[in-house]
């Protein structure tokens, strides 16, 4: 994957995030903690699209990052504008595998991929929980819409 257009074909709910100067480290590009940052942004948006942060207040369900892995294939800098976008590319028993992706729109090209291993949590017991209908039904929607 390079270009916008496979891009947006791959990420259903994306962000726009500017790149800051102060992102940056004395090697002149972006720190590679900051990509996780960015991550976490369009992974938090998806959940939002999935409502899911309504159900974590409400019935104090949420997700947990089990795992997470970046590929940098072009270093970031500033000024750059970047889109951040977020899949769902497997449901598992507790909970799901996602895909993010980093596209820079002044190198018109995509700099790093990742993913991240949520796992489903019962706040109050600290059990693991498996994702119910209405949750399942919610990633289809939104894979589905992209």
């Amino acid at each position: 994957m390079r270009t916008l257009d496979e891009f947006n074909k791959a990420f259903p709910v994306q962000v726009t995030l500017p790149v800051q100067w102060g992102d940056m480290d004395a090697f002149g590009h972006v720190n590679n903690t900051l990509y996780f940052r960015y991550f976490e942004t369009a992974r938090l948006a998806y959940m939002a699209d999935m409502k899911l942060l309504e159900t974590m207040q409400k019935k104090q369900i949420g997700p947990i990052l089990a795992e997470t892995d970046c590929r940098f294939k072009r270093p970031l800098t500033y000024p750059d504008h970047i889109l951040v976008g977020a899949s769902v590319v497997e449901n598992h028993e507790y909970g799901f595998l996602m895909r993010y992706g980093i596209y820079s729109e002044t190198q018109k090209t995509v700099c790093s991929v990742g993913s991240g291993r949520i796992v489903l949590l019962d706040y109050k017991t600290g059990a693991k929980l498996k994702p119910d209908q209405q949750m399942l039904d919610a990633i289809r929607y939104i894979e589905e819409k992209g």
